[in-house]
């Protein structure tokens, strides 16, 4: 990766919604706190706030559309008449897109990848960017005993029909992003695999998301607990953005911006 291909780099603010995520659960659940968090992402130079009201941690229970909605409407509507960044929805049910959208989001993070051919429609008829994310199984049951042959292969095969799927329903080239799931149905092995050959996803063309942000493979690895994983986060950031990735779902943006800001000054003096 030189100067001349690298795009630069996007970092993408969690904001949860939800009594039951991994890492913050609970902690924005009021109106007041989410825009407070959302307000303090903004100062510390977020560039996307990814707005997420159902957990999809290994094991979470889903919750019902009108649920969904009600947590996250109210803060999409406050937050689009004060911030000017893109605000994008962390769903896999195509009434909850379309309704996000219609209130001001322009971006769906969908963790079943586009599977869903009226998710498809909903992004193509509103023109939104769309995260098109790999995840073997559901969240309930894809920790159980994830097996993969060819992990890589397997990913690029599904993006290529995903992609193949998108375009052929109007959704524009530019607007897709690639997120290869980490932790998403995945063994430590699946993960570190595609880390390290993140180069077959950015052959396609598209711009690639990695989200690595204090998941539980850095705490297999290093025994830290959710709360210790920041070092291990910033570790994987920057290999992966070493390697072309341009957009990071993070939950502590000020200390990835810094890690990125020296990784970028490394690579392109």
């Amino acid at each position: 990766m030189n100067q001349s291909t690298q795009q630069p780099f996007r970092i993408m603010g969690v904001l949860n919604v939800t009594p039951d995520s991994f890492f913050d659960g609970g902690k924005h659940n009021s109106l007041n706190a989410a825009l407070a968090q959302a307000r303090k992402m903004v100062a510390e130079g977020t560039n996307i706030i990814d707005i997420g009201a159902e957990s999809s941690r290994p094991g979470a229970e889903p919750v019902s559309e009108q649920e969904e909605l009600d947590r996250v409407l109210p803060i999409i509507a406050a937050l689009v008449q004060e911030i000017d960044i893109p605000i994008s929805i962390d769903t896999y049910k195509p009434a909850v897109a379309k309704a996000c959208l219609e209130a001001g989001a322009t971006i769906v993070n969908d963790i079943s990848g586009l599977r869903d051919t009226e998710m498809i429609s909903v992004v193509a008829e509103h023109q939104a960017q769309v995260v098109i994310m790999h995840m073997q199984g559901e969240p309930r049951h894809m920790q159980k005993d994830p097996q993969y042959d060819d992990v890589i292969g397997e990913i690029k095969a599904f993006f290529e029909e995903r992609i193949a799927a998108a375009t052929a329903a109007g959704i524009k080239k530019e607007n897709i992003i690639l997120d290869p799931g980490i932790g998403f149905g995945k063994k430590n092995k699946h993960n570190l695999t595609i880390l390290k050959n993140l180069n077959e996803f950015c052959d396609l063309g598209y711009e690639l998301l990695i989200g690595t942000s204090r998941k539980s493979f850095i705490g297999r690895i290093t025994g830290a607990e959710v709360e210790d994983r920041l070092p291990g986060s910033l570790a994987s950031i920057v290999s992966t953005r070493q390697q072309g990735a341009s957009i990071f779902r993070v939950h502590d943006v000020a200390a990835t911006k810094q890690a990125l800001m020296i990784a970028d000054a490394i690579e392109n003096v």
